[in-house]
């Protein structure tokens, strides 16, 4: 053989076997990307109205610029809600609906009374444990109280304490560290499988102890003084465009701890109150955009935030002297709604969608997202055909409750821009219908805001809306019948 041909004979093995181990890294590539499954971080915050963040009221003056950015980077629903609740602690049944998928009137007896309940099949079909069984590391930090007991503990690792303070042990802080360290105990224990947090924080919710520099920034302080008034500052937010310093009539909850008795505020709804009280929840808030940074970056250092589905939000929002109210007791949109915020791998960037979604839409979200079977036992929907652009909405029809003080209590439903509102509370003696269209009324005016719109204000009264009335007022009744509402309304057909 001369020395020509050996060198193409070599020649050609050579690139053979070239060609064959980069097929095999190719595959193997291939192979690790269809295995690596996606990471998730559920960011969820305590009484947080959409209308504090710039990322839904362009003027708030609230900070957060890592929570802007996860908008700016990831999709934002404009119509996210919390469906109610039938006692006083909205965050109860709020949560127990994000962690089973079940609608209101069909949740575990702890949510209506806050019991650490007996263990219920439900529990085996919550978050922990239906990440738990799918190959997921789960770990969990929280306020304590008011949640779902038998759901927190599925989770693998468990760190829950109520932190409302001004320091880094007492605040918010102290969540943030406790996903901190599991991030590095992953990293130095090399942990392949994919995560799931659940990081939760105790704030804002009152008492809305912030951290002396941020306090300092929005112009507020501590208030403890019941027979004295906190001063205005220049730096405070200024009052809602909706404030009033009553509510046209009484909400039907006496002795509602919200409306008389948090620390700083009582049962005064005066300029100063309302400002200062909403300075320390901005303070509180623009504290746990810090931490959540401080994760986010984590992550980055880690390489791991490419291929983490994070997700913001709240239990439900929160009044802060809009319409008067001071509370999460009411279906007015600042507390019905709740921001909601997904950014992950394969999704659109800077994109703004209606949804119209619950929070029990979450763990069927979380499922599909994840590649796992979304368990019967689920009510909600999953808004990934959202996310994903094939429909702007995964319902028509919005239903909302506040059944927690006397009965039957409040009721709410909307579809496209108008919206009811009914109250038939203390024994039949406030009986009160509200008709907005948000579309014109976003603020939901009210006579006593003296607003010169023809329809900036409760149109019910309205003999020119009288035939839309009458449809809101058959939708809400069709959707109490669906959802197995155990109440009715003075002016809708009693129960058999």
């Amino acid at each position: 053989m001369n020395q020509m041909k050996l060198f193409k004979i070599l020649g050609l093995v050579l690139i053979t076997t070239l060609s064959s181990c980069k097929t095999e890294n190719k595959q193997q590539t291939e192979k690790e990307t269809v295995q690596k499954r996606p990471n998730f971080l559920f960011v969820l915050v305590d009484d947080q109205s959409p209308l504090d963040l710039q990322v839904y009221n362009a003027k708030s003056i609230l900070e957060t610029p890592n929570i802007s950015k996860l908008a700016d980077d990831g999709i934002v629903f404009e119509q996210a809600r919390h469906m109610g609740s039938m006692n006083g602690a909205v965050c109860t049944p709020s949560r127990h609906m994000i962690m089973s998928g079940r609608t209101l009137w069909h949740l575990p007896p702890s949510a209506e009374f806050q019991l650490d309940t007996l263990p219920n099949p439900i529990d085996d079909q919550t978050i922990g444990a239906i990440f738990n069984r799918a190959g997921y590391k789960t770990m969990r930090t929280c306020k304590k109280g008011n949640s779902y007991p038998g759901a927190n503990r599925q989770f693998t690792e468990v760190h829950d304490a109520t932190k409302r303070g001004g320091t880094e042990e007492s605040g918010s802080a102290w969540h943030a560290k406790q996903v901190l360290t599991y991030l590095n105990n992953r990293e130095q224990a090399k942990e392949e499988d994919p995560f799931f947090i659940y990081f939760g924080f105790s704030h804002p919710h009152d008492t809305r102890n912030g951290t002396p520099e941020l306090l300092e920034k929005y112009g507020a302080i501590n208030h403890k003084d019941k027979n004295s008034l906190p001063p205005l500052n220049d730096k405070q937010p200024a009052l809602p465009e909706n404030y009033l310093e009553k509510h046209p009539f009484f909400h039907g909850h006496p002795d509602l701890r919200d409306e008389e008795r948090v620390s700083g505020v009582w049962k005064n709804r005066d300029e100063n109150t309302i400002r200062n009280e909403m300075g320390r929840e901005f303070a509180c808030s623009e504290n746990i955009d810090i931490q959540l940074g401080k994760v986010l970056k984590k992550l980055e250092e880690t390489g791991e935030i490419d291929n983490t589905y994070i997700i913001y939000t709240s239990d439900h929002g929160i009044a802060i002297g809009r319409h008067g109210f001071q509370g999460k007791q009411n279906l007015y949109e600042h507390t019905w709604r709740v921001p909601f915020i997904v950014k992950g791998p394969g999704l659109d960037t800077g994109k703004r969608v209606q949804g119209n979604m619950y929070l029990l839409d979450v763990l069927p979200t979380l499922c599909d997202l994840a590649g796992i079977d979304i368990p019967e036992t689920v009510e909600g929907k999953s808004v990934v055909p959202v996310l994903k652009g094939e429909t702007e909405v995964v319902r028509d029809v919005m239903y909302g409750v506040y059944a927690g003080g006397t009965k039957p209590g409040m009721r709410a439903v909307k579809k496209g821009d108008w919206k009811l509102i009914k109250y038939d509370v203390m024994d039949g003696a406030v009986r009160e219908t509200q008709l907005f269209n948000l579309a014109e009324n976003p603020n939901e005016y009210l006579p006593e805001h003296h607003k010169s719109g023809e329809m900036e204000t409760n149109l019910a009264n309205n003999p020119k809306y009288a035939d839309k009335l009458a449809e809101m007022e058959a939708l809400l009744l069709e959707q109490m019948i669906a959802h197995d509402d155990p109440y009715r309304l003075w002016n809708q057909p009693q129960i058999d």
